[in-house]
């Protein structure tokens, strides 16, 4: 699989438990940390935990292993780090408060099918 299909797969994770706000950025034109940048609000502690579980399962089974998980104590923000692809889960109050889609607003946004 190539790493876009790879972050459609999570963000198809997402979106079967109910992510919101599911937002995918291609980041290879502005930065060397990873390809795609996926980010999303969870409801809840609980329901980001969810969130993150389905996408590491989804992701290892593509075949990309998960390299780090962080934040996941806080359960305000975890981020997945699959080397080229970048998950990040928030609450609605910390997606706004460090705001992602504005600090890499020269990233390139890529469509999701509903």
């Amino acid at each position: 699989m190539t790493t876009k299909e790879i972050a459609l797969t999570a963000a198809t994770a997402l979106s079967d438990k109910k992510g919101i706000g599911i937002r995918l950025l291609e980041v290879t034109d502005v930065t060397t940390l990873a390809e795609y940048f996926l980010i999303c609000t969870g409801t809840s502690n609980t329901h980001i935990n969810t969130l993150c579980d389905a996408v590491e399962e989804a992701v290892t089974e593509a075949g990309e292993p998960l390299l780090h998980r962080e934040g996941h104590r806080s359960g305000t923000w975890v981020l997945l780090d699959f080397g080229a692809l970048v998950v990040h889960v928030f609450t609605d109050e910390t997606r706004a408060f460090y705001d992602l889609e504005r600090l890499w607003n020269d990233a390139t946004p890529v469509a999701l099918e509903d």
